[in-house]
């Protein structure tokens, strides 16, 4: 990938490594950038300007890509949903000073977890704390929920699982639920846990999941966006209370078991 330009050095790791899948795609599909335009409906300058990192490329173009490069759409749109909240934080997060870079150059590594992210799965990044004068940074601890431990896995050969807490940075996601049933269980594509808890202000693909399962068994819990909220919880009442469970409003183990081995209401 010789003929690339060289990403600019203030993208965050996570963004960078989505437009170097993305350049891969490209190369993969042999298209022009005008190809590329005819096949996806994103205009050849707006791939110009997501390809060498001005700006981030909307989801309906990365799942173009996807499909154009022969890629797992779903896999692409994990990478694209953390680099989409970690492009919003860009502008917050300090970074040291980097040399000018050239015109044209290959397309850097795919970026390798630190050895403090790979033990402790935590990311601290600042972001501009907001209503207060003079916009000091507020430090927020950002717990990465189970698509950042698929991307590390895809990096780094290394299994996790974390469930993130919502953050005012967090871009908003819709997810879809490919429910199907194996072995007499319930999934919906997006996480295959039995046993994580989640409640309140909790995130992630876990969530999503739940949600999917909760709207199965005919609890409705609003939008599937991955976000443990009020609606959320009510549906998970509503469940509990049916399934004759402990009505905490938490997805314990108990509540797993119910939503992916229940019938729908």
């Amino acid at each position: 990938m010789s003929h690339w330009r060289e990403l600019p050095a203030e993208l965050h790791p996570d963004v960078r490594h989505l437009i170097v899948r993305l350049r891969r795609l490209k190369d993969r599909s042999e298209l022009s950038k005008r190809g590329l335009a005819a096949k996806t409906g994103y205009s050849a300058k707006s791939w110009q300007r997501y390809l060498n990192g001005r700006s981030l490329p909307p989801r309906e173009a990365v799942e173009s890509m996807a499909h154009v490069g022969g890629d797992n759409p779903h896999r692409l749109l994990v990478l694209h949903e953390i680099a989409a909240q970690r492009w919003s934080e860009g502008r917050a997060v300090t970074t040291p000073a980097a040399a000018p870079a050239p015109d044209d150059g290959p397309a850097p590594p795919e970026h390798a977890p630190t050895e403090h992210q790979r033990q402790g799965r935590h990311l601290r990044v600042a972001v501009t704390a907001g209503g207060g004068g003079g916009g000091r940074p507020l430090l927020l601890a950002v717990r990465l929920t189970e698509a950042r431990a698929q991307l590390a896995d895809e990096r780094a050969g290394v299994a996790a699982t974390a469930v993130a807490t919502v953050s005012e940075s967090m871009v908003p996601v819709i997810y879809t639920c490919e429910l199907e049933q194996r072995d007499g269980r319930w999934y919906a594509g997006l996480s295959r846990t039995t046993d994580i808890l989640l409640s309140n202000t909790q995130m992630g693909l876990e969530v999503a999941e739940a949600q999917c399962l909760l709207q199965r068994a005919g609890s409705e819990p609003g939008d599937i966006d991955g976000v443990f909220g009020p609606k959320t919880r009510r549906a998970v009442e509503r469940m509990q209370k049916r399934g004759g469970l402990i009505v905490n409003g938490v997805i314990d183990p108990p509540t797993w078991q119910a939503l992916r081995e229940g019938a729908p209401q």
